[in-house]
């Protein structure tokens, strides 16, 4: 019997979840699922420079299993980018720190939460989606 997945620390929810090829009718496209921690791998690692070692410890993971996650998350968006399909962020195995402060992205209002794996929630001020946590 394998082991369970632990669940990846995340400390950035996106601000957008799906994104699509412009000028293709909705109803011929295909969907590639990004999980939240793919998501986060690549901010790490493409966006912010992280080497992989240091990139690991901020998601609470080995070196080789955030190679791996980096791997599947880089492997998905070449695909999403080649084959002209939609790519879908949402679910995965993650969590917040607990106890975070998260800031809106829109208008500003800070939230405090406690709940692990929010990737629905929304600014109680403006009604959108998109945190970064402090």
């Amino acid at each position: 019997m394998p082991r369970p997945k632990s669940k990846r620390r995340v400390l950035s929810l996106p601000r957008y979840s799906y994104f699509l090829p412009l000028g293709t009718p909705t109803d011929t496209l295909q969907e590639i699922k990004l999980t939240i921690d793919e998501l986060e791998a690549i901010r790490l690692k493409d966006y912010e420079g992280l080497y992989q070692k240091e990139a690991a410890k901020k998601m609470n993971v080995s070196r080789q299993t955030f190679g791996r996650i980096l791997e599947s998350a880089r492997k998905k968006i070449a695909e999403a980018l080649l084959k002209g399909t939609t790519i879908t962020i949402k679910g995965g195995r993650y969590n917040l720190p607990a106890m975070t402060v998260l800031h809106c992205e829109y208008c500003g209002h800070e939230i405090t939460v406690r709940e692990e794996g929010l990737e629905s929630t929304t600014c109680p001020s403006c009604g959108k989606k998109g945190f970064n946590i402090s």
